[in-house]
């Protein structure tokens, strides 16, 4: 199968060209374009593709059923759109849209052109979010009463983005900074465990100001319409992450500490949340894999993440980003 690559911006395109030229058999890359045409040229090189300059070539070529955009986040509604016109299936990196007004066009043109879409949250493979959220279907913590999600590192501490990456610590271009980037991972699980946000609101700030006045880090919160709380820690001046995850209920809890899930549940034998928790699903396909194993027919359990939760997410990030400019609660737009 043929595909494209639109946009080579993204600080995961290395990945991805990677797993492509290890699915040789099942992929090739056609056509490779960026607005930076050294860029395009270097990138194509290195997966044996065509760098182009009209994006015409790729909406005109029936050969191509899907793209991949990697490009930077400003450049992804004049992306997503025409693709999803020419009937292309699209992979676009997350986050989906600057906010919730991109995001919502390019969700509502991907539906009606029936195309598959994918995005890069590859966190729900993990089994022991898979695992939680079984639990959670089970009713086996009985009211969550609060959930957390911390990811954070040492990006503007080491200076990931000094380079070719700069942009990313340019919300102009990114949208977001530290605390969108790597927070919008834990939101997408955080809403995919518990479901709608009614209202927002975070605190976001800078602290290296390597990066100017980009934000470095940030603890947002959410109210969820089952009734609990949700806060939501991402930062790029964090020297360490050990709890990933902590949701708390009337008769369960669960920490994700330094990988090892602990589960303490009345409900489940065994479960007393002193030793690792080990009786979880196997691992699922996830992020960009997942998006190619669906283009070549591979049977998985898992399932695309679809452009409408892309863009509530964008939609939820805006209004914790708004909650913290205001100094207000904010209900995302949907």
């Amino acid at each position: 199968m043929e595909l494209a690559l639109l946009g080579a911006g993204h600080i995961h395109t290395p990945g991805f060209i990677e797993e492509l030229n290890a699915r040789k058999e099942q992929f090739s890359v056609k056509y490779v374009w960026d607005h930076d045409a050294a860029r395009a040229e270097k990138r194509a090189g290195e997966l044996g593709a065509m760098a182009i300059s009209d994006l015409a070539q790729v909406w005109e070529d029936a050969s191509i059923p899907a793209v991949v955009i990697c490009s930077e986040t400003n450049l992804h509604e004049e992306l997503v759109l025409p693709a999803a016109a020419a009937g292309k299936d699209i992979f676009a990196e997350k986050p989906l849209g600057m906010g919730a007004a991109d995001g919502y066009a390019m969700a509502s043109a991907v539906e009606k052109a029936g195309v598959k879409f994918h995005t890069g949250y590859f966190q729900r493979g993990n089994a022991k979010h898979i695992f939680l959220r079984e639990q959670i279907a089970a009713g086996h913590f009985g009211k969550i009463t609060r959930i957390r999600g911390s990811n954070c590192h040492s990006g503007a501490l080491g200076g990931w983005f000094d380079g070719e990456w700069r942009w990313m610590a340019d919300p102009k271009i990114a949208g977001v900074g530290a605390f969108g980037d790597l927070g919008t991972h834990s939101l997408d699980i955080m809403l995919w465990l518990m479901g709608r946000v009614t209202s927002a609101t975070a605190n976001i700030g800078v602290g290296t100001a390597r990066y100017g006045d980009c934000d470095e880090f940030g603890e947002g919160m959410m109210r969820f319409a089952n009734g609990a709380v949700g806060t939501l820690a991402s930062s790029w001046d964090d020297i360490d992450n050990p709890v990933s995850m902590l949701i708390s209920g009337t008769e369960g809890h669960a920490t994700i500490f330094r990988g090892q899930l602990y589960f303490n549940c009345k409900n489940v034998e065994g479960a007393d949340g002193k030793t690792p928790w080990t009786a979880l699903p196997a691992d699922q396909s996830s992020g960009f894999p997942l998006f190619l194993d669906i283009l070549a027919g591979i049977d998985t359990p898992s399932e695309l993440v679809t452009a409408r939760e892309a863009a509530y997410r964008s939609a939820v990030m805006a209004a914790m980003y708004e909650g913290a400019k205001k100094q207000t609660w904010v209900a995302p737009v949907e």
